[in-house]
């Protein structure tokens, strides 16, 4: 474990001198002659899928290279949403132009069509060689100039045709790339449940994958799935010649019997389903004994419905898992349910289990794992260690070896509070990481809420009076229980950026109670025994201000060589005017929502909508090593995508995902 292996004090310069060697090192191994050249057969795509991230520190391109790539999601594979560039820094962040925008075919179709209307724009695009590829929320995928923004070549997938996807509606967050031998190919995951393949040079359909260069994700998953119930909304991972896939389920059932998350690996070539994990263990597999009574028959969900990361280089995928059916009742699903609410290692040829981890025993939160785990190799005196990091909802960050699946610091099960619902059988512990510790607030207590004036902490002891509240773990109840965090984190599903330079993990976070009331479920509508009521579903601080102090949303920075924390800052200005308002004095930054982050070798890059129209759309850059605020630039729209970077002809550009309703696009900043 890590705190074995680090016997002596590891500085920041020991760090980067380590890295360095062994960069050096790999680029002697791996890279004798250049990288970049152009497939012949294809001269706007690249070969290979550069910067490779076939192992987590993969042979970056320096900051002053002419082009380099965001081949993934989170950039590499292991979702570090790390680039090594340095043209932007905190110093010229003011001084960003509009370099282009890109208005998705969303907007025509909404005019003419309001009830397809989505909600925010999430999307993080890719960049390879001289291309952007993106998707939109009806389900668009198009290809882009990445200096211009103009449109290279479109494909509908005509997902809009099916009506309104289950969950958050039309809601979709990116593609995936392969290529392999001079074809490449674009794959992209829809809401309507569909997996399609693309050539990427010219966004046609591969008509040999699949039915006509798609295929129907509702087949294979050992039960028949009604469409409607199931989706896709997060970007593929391919290793290999395998693309793997996980879903999004219906969050709100009516009946025990959901369709399960099983996760699929499929031939990237064809089509064809290699292999399936069952996420609900079925008769005979490991895990199906804790689903008591055969709930594993039934069940379902248990879904992932956030990133997928892998190391090409040891073949694995690790996958984050959701919660089973129903959220807040398991009074149908007794025991604790596994692979819920775990991290899990598969083989990614063969879709076998090498190791799992589960954080949630018998899940009544909501606490699905929200987000890719981020693959870290930690520089350390006796060497680097292959390491996981996984964000959740509750506020902790669960780091494993990842080879092994050993916990890098010891993971305690600790006593948590009972369930008085009949038929409950709530897990009498949960797993508690004593390192690092929480990275936002955990549980409510009467310490924990506002306090600027004593007449608004009197007024928030007076709302939350009628509620069950305490440490976290605190089980839902007929009286109404108050989650801390709610559903909505902790963190969520834009995750956490690694540097690699510096073992710093940084995690936006946000606090965010919610109060979850249950109820006896109607025969004539349902067959749980208790459902969650609708009847309270959030709860308002005083005058309209947050229920607890500040922060309401910040960024720590984690030494994941230590495992503390090495700082934490607010998250812009959240309230802040609306506490002014109150005639209170300036308390400064209070934090709240942004997007995800985006890590370069100069600044972490954070964006950051408006708070109840009182202040700018803004793409902000924190120093890294001690987050204050370097320097920031107005956006034209709220942004919602994590922000993406790459180098091209020389120059850098950030482009982020914004708006929503009629007006979402795509906005590229540089330099002047």
């Amino acid at each position: 474990m890590l705190h074995r292996l680090v016997s002596k004090t590891v500085t920041g310069q020991h760090i980067r001198r380590l890295r360095a060697l062994f960069l050096a090192s790999l680029t002697l191994l791996v890279c004798p002659m250049p990288i970049f050249a152009a497939d012949p057969s294809n001269s706007d795509l690249p070969s290979s899928d550069w910067p490779r991230s076939d192992g987590l520190n993969s042979d970056w391109p320096n900051s002053d290279w002419p082009n380099s790539d965001w081949p993934n999601y989170g950039n590499n594979k292991g979702s570090s949403k790390f680039a090594p560039l340095a043209q932007i820094d905190g110093e010229n962040v003011s001084d960003l132009v509009f370099a282009w925008t890109w208005a998705t075919p969303d907007n025509t179709v909404v005019k003419s069509q309001p009830s397809l209307t989505p909600w925010s724009f999430k999307v993080t695009p890719l960049k390879v060689g001289n291309r952007l590829f993106t998707s939109t929320s009806l389900g668009f995928v198009a290809a882009l100039d990445p200096v211009t923004g103009k449109t290279l070549w479109q494909f509908d997938t005509q997902t809009y045709a099916d009506g309104r996807p289950t969950n958050l509606g039309f809601n979709h967050r990116g593609v995936a790339y392969w290529s392999d031998d001079g074809e490449a190919r674009i794959l992209m995951p829809t809401n309507n449940a569909y997996l399609w393949s693309l050539d990427a040079k010219t966004g046609k359909p591969d008509l040999s994958f699949g039915n006509g260069g798609r295929v129907d994700l509702t087949v294979g998953l050992g039960r028949e799935i009604d469409r409607k119930l199931y989706s896709v909304i997060s970007s593929p991972m391919v290793v290999g010649d395998i693309v793997v896939v996980g879903s999004s389920i219906m969050d709100a059932p009516k009946t025990q019997k959901m369709p399960p998350g099983h996760v699929r690996g499929f031939n990237v070539k064809t089509g064809e389903q290699v292999w399936i994990f069952n996420t609900i263990p079925q008769r005979g597999e490991f895990g199906s004994e804790t689903w008591a009574d055969g709930a594993w028959q039934y069940s379902g969900n248990t879904n992932v419905w956030s990133g997928i990361s892998a190391d090409p280089e040891l073949g694995y995928i690790y996958f984050p898992t959701g919660t089973p059916t129903n959220d807040w009742y398991g009074g149908h699903r007794v025991g604790h349910n596994l692979f819920a609410e775990s991290l899990v290692c598969v083989d990614a040829k063969t879709g076998k289990r090498v190791w799992h981890f589960q954080m949630i025993h018998h899940g009544l939160w909501d606490y699905d794992l929200p987000a890719a785990p981020t693959l870290i190799d930690i520089p350390t005196q006796e060497g680097v260690v292959k390491a996981v990091a996984q964000v959740s909802k509750q506020a902790f960050v669960y780091a494993f070896n990842r080879v092994t699946g050993e916990p890098l610091w010891p993971i305690e099960e600790r006593p948590v509070p009972p369930s008085d619902i009949p038929g409950e059988v709530a897990s009498p512990t949960q797993p508690f990481p004593t390192k690092p510790l929480p990275f936002d607030r955990q549980g409510l207590s009467d310490d924990d809420l506002i306090d600027f004036t004593p007449e608004l902490r009197q007024e928030a002891l007076e709302l939350v009076a009628p509620f069950r509240r305490g440490p976290i773990y605190t089980p839902p109840s007929l009286q109404g229980t108050i989650n801390m965090p709610g559903w909505g984190g902790g963190a969520n599903w834009s995750g956490a950026a690694y540097d690699p330079g510096s073992g710093l993990f940084y995690v936006p976070s946000v606090t965010g109670p919610m109060v979850v009331v249950l109820k006896e479920g109607n025969p004539d509508e349902t067959d749980f025994r208790y459902v969650r009521s609708s009847s309270v579903t959030r709860i308002r601080g005083p005058k309209g201000l947050p229920l607890t102090k500040p922060p309401y949303g910040r960024v720590t920075a984690i030494d994941m060589i230590s495992g503390d924390h090495r700082w934490v800052v607010p998250n812009g200005d959240g309230p802040r005017q609306a506490v002014i308002d109150q005639g209170i004095p300036d308390p400064g930054p209070l934090g709240g929502r942004g997007t995800g982050p985006l890590l370069t070798e100069t600044a972490l890059f954070i964006a950051q909508p408006g708070q109840q129209g009182k202040s700018e759309h803004v793409l902000r850059a924190f120093d890294k090593q001690t987050g204050g605020v370097l320097g920031h630039v107005r956006l034209p729209a709220a942004p919602f995508g994590t922000p993406m970077t790459y180098m091209h002809d020389g120059k850098q550009y950030i482009v982020i995902a914004s708006g929503m309703a009629q007006d979402t696009k795509l906005v590229a900043l540089r330099l002047p």
